[in-house]
């Protein structure tokens, strides 16, 4: 370094050339380990990539280790833990001085209602528990902060503003219309969602302007929700109706509307003794047509007897007590499940800073237990009573399909693209009205042939197709043909729906599969990868129940077509941007790889992929850590 005085601002510049020099000169052995390591991570690496050489390395130095981590013990409890807890105790601030209550004047207040549940099985085994629950009641159309312990909103914030909102509001229990009815966000909030559902059953949301939701709040962003009680009341603000929304373990959903009959409810009321005082009730009975349990099919009946939760006159809260029974397909009783209140209801615009404490310390727990407790009473019920297990079929077209996963969510923007382009193919005047299954962000969407805009004296037929499961997505892309694709789905497994099947032949064309052309090597490999992974995948199987006849065996059909790509492949080869295309690509030969080798398993190939890059990671990092020394 001669010549070049200490405080040169050129002095880191040369010093790391000279590094370089000695690592060129030294040996090939160190720069070419160094290429190595460098282009696998530039055209391969993702940040875990990373994140395994760093522990690895570590291994390796575990002295450095050492004092990293005593460094940063240091900061976590000089910095860290002291933040944490101003923020707790700001947040129990806030809580504590957001004393204003919320303006409502319609029927019924926010309450916290502390509650029992019991859960009796009677058929084919007899099973009983009994545990303590929390639920709150909302007026559906209010909006706001109660005293910081309960509130409603219909906004959506994830991550980082999400935790903040959750800070700054100073609210334990939140009801979110997002977690509510249909996927997704909605302006109108609680009372347009349920507007919404109402006119999808053919009821007039204006013969029931009072609701009152009676449901399991979110805690701290914790939410598991297995029913929800939607109380109607018409403009006489006397109970005409209840919506029971009830979401299984899987993430599906479905509401169904229960009406009151006031005539027979009539004649209860009147025949009664005298001087006996009976509430309000709704009882009620329909088919079973949604999978809850595993130890039950999906057939049967439910039969429903509930009270009128909220006086009439001054919308007191007077109590809970709904009682639902189920019944085998063969009239056989066979559960009965009770939610009762226990104890006065809260009205959380009232409550001192002690009392919410209290309330807090006594009821925190309650939420994140009732998923274990559910575990539970499964294992017992399956290895205690031995109860037959039914597997779970898909869902049917008025339930709501389960969150989409990453592969499913990416999938279904390249198939709502395809189906855009085929509309916009389609000579005949023809309107699709697209529904989507799991995807919160984007749900429905109206497309139009050109011809419906012209001069057309014909009137376009309107289609409705919905997507019953998010599972559609990656069969879809399975099939090399359009036309086979939908119309096996449609009728064989289940997961889409439409109302007019003979208008599909005009959408989903039946031609065959165009040749690969690919405008770049890396599409050339990953399409014929799929081309050659690809095959038909098997129908999705009804769910058999005791009632069901025995099957019988069915020939094995053997596919002996000569696959090419399918006509999606080639519109993203040709149509779709790089980002879409390159989505696509990936998670489709991910998906051909797991159903041929890892028994058709994402998990099982990312921990395969995670074992790989593991020891990929150990390799080079033993390979670093020799160049390293032979370079010292």
């Amino acid at each position: 370094m001669d010549g070049v005085w200490e405080g040169s601002p050129w002095l880191p510049t040369i010093r790391l050339a000279h590094a370089a020099d000695i690592v060129l000169h030294s040996s090939t052995y160190v720069p070419a380990t160094l290429a190595f390591v460098s282009s696998y991570y530039v055209f391969l690496g993702s940040w875990p990539d990373l994140l395994l050489i760093a522990c690895f390395c570590g291994l390796k130095h575990r002295a450095l280790v050492t004092a990293l981590t005593f460094q940063l013990w240091n900061i976590l409890c000089t910095t860290i833990l002291p933040s944490a807890v101003a923020i707790g105790a700001a947040s129990m601030l806030l809580s504590a001085l957001n004393q204003k209550g919320l303006k409502w004047t319609g029927l019924g207040r926010p309450y916290l209602i502390p509650c029992k549940t019991t859960h009796t099985r009677l058929f084919p085994q007899n099973h009983t528990f009994i545990y303590s629950y929390l639920v709150v009641g909302i007026p559906v159309g209010i909006s706001g902060n109660s005293n910081g312990m309960l509130s409603a909103s219909s906004e959506r914030l994830q991550g980082f503003r999400g935790f903040l909102s959750n800070i700054l509001c100073g609210t334990w229990y939140k009801v979110n219309a997002f977690d509510y009815l249909q996927r997704g966000f909605s302006d109108a909030g609680l009372r347009g969602k349920l507007d919404t559902y109402l006119q999808s059953q053919g009821e007039d949301p204006k013969d029931y302007p009072h609701a009152y939701l009676v449901t399991a709040a979110r805690f701290l962003g914790y939410h598991f929700n297995p029913v929800s009680f939607w109380y109607l009341y018409n403009s006489e603000r006397i109970l005409s109706a209840i919506v029971l929304e009830v979401n299984n373990t899987f993430g599906e959903r479905r509401p169904y509307l229960v009406l009151r009959d006031l005539s027979t409810e009539a004649k209860r009321l009147s025949g009664m003794t005298p001087g006996v005082t009976a509430g309000p009730r709704v009882r009620a009975s329909w088919a079973k047509d949604f999978h809850v349990s595993p130890f039950n099919s999906r057939k049967g009946t439910y039969s429903l007897l509930a009270n009128d939760p909220l006086d009439p006159d001054t919308g007191d809260f007077r109590g809970l007590d709904a009682t639902i029974n189920l019944n085998s397909s063969k009239g056989h009783e066979k559960l009965v499940a009770r939610l009762f209140s226990e104890g006065e209801a809260i009205n959380p615009e009232f409550m001192s800073i002690t009392e919410k404490i209290q309330f807090l310390l006594r009821w925190f727990w309650v939420g994140f237990a009732t998923f274990p407790r559910i575990v539970r009473q499964a294992a017992a019920l399956f290895f205690k009573r031995k109860l037959h297990v039914w597997y779970r079929p898909e869902p049917l077209k008025e339930s709501l399909g389960r969150h989409a996963t990453a592969t499913e969510r990416a999938l279904e923007t390249a198939f709502r693209n395809y189906l855009r382009f085929l509309v916009g193919q389609c000579r005949k005047p023809i309107s699709v009205r697209y529904s989507s299954s799991g995807i919160t962000d984007a749900v429905g969407e109206e497309l139009a042939s050109p011809s419906c805009t012209d001069n057309n004296e014909n009137t376009p037929q309107t289609l409705q197709l919905k997507v019953l499961t998010p599972v559609f997505y990656t069969r879809f892309v399975q099939y090399a043909h359009d036309f086979e694709a939908i119309f096996t789905e449609m009728t064989d497994s289940g997961t889409i729906w439409t109302d007019q099947p003979h208008v599909l032949p005009e959408i989903f064309l039946k031609k065959a599969s165009p040749p690969l052309h690919a405008a770049t090597a890396t599409d050339y490999l990953y399409f014929k990868g799929i081309q050659t992974l690809r095959r038909r995948p098997d129908p999705i199987p009804r769910v058999s129940t005791s009632a069901d006849p025995p099957a019988t065996a069915c020939a094995v059909v053997e596919d002996i077509r000569d696959f090419r790509i399918s006509s999606m492949d080639a519109y993203i080869l040709e149509h779709a941007d790089q980002k879409v295309k390159a989505s696509y690509r990936s998670n489709l030969l991910r998906l051909m790889v797991a159903n041929n080798y890892f028994l058709g398993s994402l998990d099982l190939l990312g921990i395969a992929l995670f074992v790989f890059r593991g020891g990929l990671a150990w390799f080079l990092t033993t390979q670093l850590s020799q160049a390293i020394d032979t370079w010292r």
